[in-house]
């Protein structure tokens, strides 16, 4: 893990809080997995919202100068996952969440204080 990754988790979760994501959760899954560092997890309060927060995410990604591997999801809308490369964010939809519980299946990773990071 590098101080540029802990930078980028940095950059996605002020952009989070500017669009008013709801329970932001940052898991440490380095060590846990080879994918990435970092794993963000939050929600928005219906599609719209979610829109808007991968849309705020990905703008303030490219200004800090990392890049975005992929979005998936964008057609949908009710689950978007962003590829950063060394941090994957998760952006549920009321309901999405809960049925998929990432925080229960990787509940080995410790949780970022996200109050200290941003």
């Amino acid at each position: 893990m590098t101080n540029q990754n802990k930078e980028l988790l940095e950059v996605v979760l002020a952009a989070a809080e500017d669009k008013i994501a709801q329970e932001v959760v940052a898991l440490d899954v380095n060590g846990l997995t080879s994918v990435a560092d970092y794993f963000v997890v939050m929600s928005g309060k219906n599609e719209k919202q979610v829109k808007a927060i991968v849309d705020e995410i990905e703008d303030k990604v490219w200004e800090a100068g990392f890049t975005v591997k992929a979005i998936e999801g964008k057609d949908g809308g009710k689950w978007m996952l962003m590829d950063l490369i060394d941090v994957i964010v998760h952006v549920f939809a009321p309901g999405e969440r809960e049925f998929y519980n990432l925080e229960k299946l990787w509940r080995d990773a410790p949780i970022v204080n996200v109050a200290t990071e941003a």
